[in-house]
């Protein structure tokens, strides 16, 4: 099999990020822009192209007059992150409308009033990318980074994918742990291990469930994700939520 490092695909486009949070001015590191870059490009998966670029052009009612995004979307946050937040995939119309992770859905209104509360984030909204939302000690990515009929990408898809999340985690030194969003995000990070050849322990998916990777690798801690599907039925409350960003932050070592 191909090494992570050999599945990337070229591309260029520089990175559009605001950073500033308590007076500090955070910048992606050449390598991360650089990474953006290649991700955006991404065509790997012709059954995901097609449909992102599909509900690009077709648009929720409520969209119509918005230029959607329409192309894979890469992870943002601080390039210093300590803690690396991993949901699913975008949402036909929140990322890949906006181009941000978790920007104009559902879920993004769930998550970034949570981020703010525990001192993750400068503000509670994440509404555009241009709304001066700035985080702080974490970097938000997904396992997909392409819209999937559904909400359901297959294995495959998952499997090409992942090179793109083990990217990330390269270029952020300062990696202590990852908080999972959803099941698919937890099978995803081992995954990501798994095929750079690595032999992890036993682990059990949970909310606010804590699972070492092994070794000297990053912890990694689980929650219920911030889907309607789980918030509307109470699946997952705000103090549940609340409580998985206090147990991360617990966790960091020298912070």
């Amino acid at each position: 099999m191909p090494s992570i490092r050999a599945q990337l695909t070229r591309c260029a486009r520089p990175i559009s990020q605001s950073a500033e949070f308590s007076g500090r001015i955070k910048r992606m590191t050449a390598s991360l822009q650089a990474l953006e870059a290649e991700i955006i490009r991404c065509r790997q998966c012709p059954r995901l192209v097609a449909w992102r670029e599909e509900v690009a052009e077709t648009k929720r009612k409520a969209y119509q007059d918005a230029d959607y995004w329409g192309k894979p979307v890469p992870g943002f946050g601080d390039p210093d992150a300590w803690i690396m937040v991993v949901g699913l995939a975008p949402g036909a119309h929140g990322s890949n409308r906006t181009g941000r992770m978790f920007t104009g859905d559902a879920s993004g209104n769930f998550l970034f009033p949570a981020l703010y509360r525990a001192g993750l984030a400068n503000q509670p909204n994440g509404d555009q990318p241009d709304d001066g939302l700035a985080l702080k000690d974490i970097f938000i990515t997904a396992i997909c980074r392409c819209v999937p009929p559904q909400n359901k990408p297959n294995a495959e898809e998952i499997r090409t994918c992942l090179p793109w999340l083990a990217a990330e985690v390269e270029r952020l030194p300062k990696l202590q742990g990852f908080i999972a969003l959803g099941r698919i995000a937890f099978d995803g990070i081992r995954k990501m291990y798994q095929l750079q050849g690595m032999d992890l322990p036993k682990m059990s998916f949970g909310h606010n469930t804590l699972n070492p990777l092994g070794g000297d690798l990053p912890w990694l801690l689980s929650s219920y994700h911030p889907s309607q599907q789980n918030t509307l039925t109470g699946r997952l409350t705000e103090k549940m939520f609340d409580a998985v960003w206090a147990r991360g932050k617990s966790l960091l070592k020298n912070a």
